[in-house]
This record gives C-alpha cells, sequence and structure tokens, in this order.
C-alpha cells in the first residue's frame, strides 16, 4: 500500500501504550491496531482529530504517501 502509517513510532517517542492511546481517543485496542497495520479502509476526522490531539501531532506525521 502507498500510505504510511507512523503511529507505532509517534507512540514510542510519547511512551505510551496501545490501551492508552485507545482510552485516549475512545476507540478499540483492537481498531488502533487495525489503523496501525494499514488495514483500516478509512478513517473519520473526528478520529484523526483526537489522535492528533493526543499525541500532539500533525495529520502528516500520522500519514505519508509512499508511491509504489
Amino acid at each position: 500500500m502507498a500510505i504510511r502509517i507512523s503511529i507505532d513510532r509517534l507512540l514510542v517517542e510519547r511512551g505510551m501504550s496501545v490501551g492508552d492511546f485507545a482510552e485516549a481517543i475512545g476507540i478499540t485496542p483492537a481498531n488502533v491496531a487495525v489503523l496501525k497495520n494499514g488495514r483500516a479502509k478509512a478513517v473519520r476526522f473526528s478520529t484523526l482529530d483526537a489522535m492528533c490531539r493526543v499525541l500532539d501531532c500533525q495529520p502528516g506525521d500520522l500519514l505519508g504517501y509512499n508511491p509504489d
């Protein structure tokens, strides 16, 4: 997939567990795993907003594009 997801890196940099992150943004740890592993077909803006707020980052810090 050409979309790169950087949630893992940001969680490590902030010393945050997947469970803590999931609770803070209001989704299940299983759904965080779907996002982290690039299996999500869509991301709601409200979820993206919560991720950026909790991780103190910009959407471009979470998502990137690498052409195939």
